[in-house]
């Protein structure tokens, strides 16, 4: 198939193939004639495993190590577990921080609701503090 054919079966764009390629985690197509890449069922299932991947948020260097333990059975699964609790250690302090930020926002809408001050003047007031001089 060629590469807007696998982008459309997979949901992904032309782009994203490229740099996938581009960054070594989609081995790179056969060429025809004509010089169009021509993809085969291998490219769909490591599409299909990044595309999944990537909809866990897993990084690219994260993928990349999964799919260098592909033919490494024997420390694969403990591999696969340490990345993965790693993984689960950042989406739950990103969620801290988001819950933190939702606060702050929260705080920063009460206080322009409760005054008749000037929304804009209250968000400069706030940002002094990033002002280095």
């Amino acid at each position: 198939m060629r590469i807007g054919q696998l982008a459309d079966a997979l949901g992904c764009t032309v782009e994203t193939i490229r740099f996938y390629e581009k960054q070594g985690l989609l081995p790179a197509p056969h060429r025809t004639d004509g010089n169009f890449r021509k993809y085969d069922e291998e490219h769909v299932q490591r599409l299909s495993f990044i595309c999944n991947c990537r909809s866990l948020d897993l990084s690219l260097n994260e993928i990349k190590t999964l799919l260098s333990l592909e033919n490494h059975n024997e420390q694969r699964t403990e591999e696969i577990n340490r990345l993965l609790d790693r993984h689960i250690k950042d989406v739950a302090k990103r969620i801290h921080e988001l819950a933190h930020l939702r606060m702050k926002l929260i705080e920063l809408k009460e206080k322009t609701i409760g005054t008749d001050e000037d929304p804009m003047k209250l968000l400069l007031q706030h940002s002094v503090r990033f002002v280095r001089l």
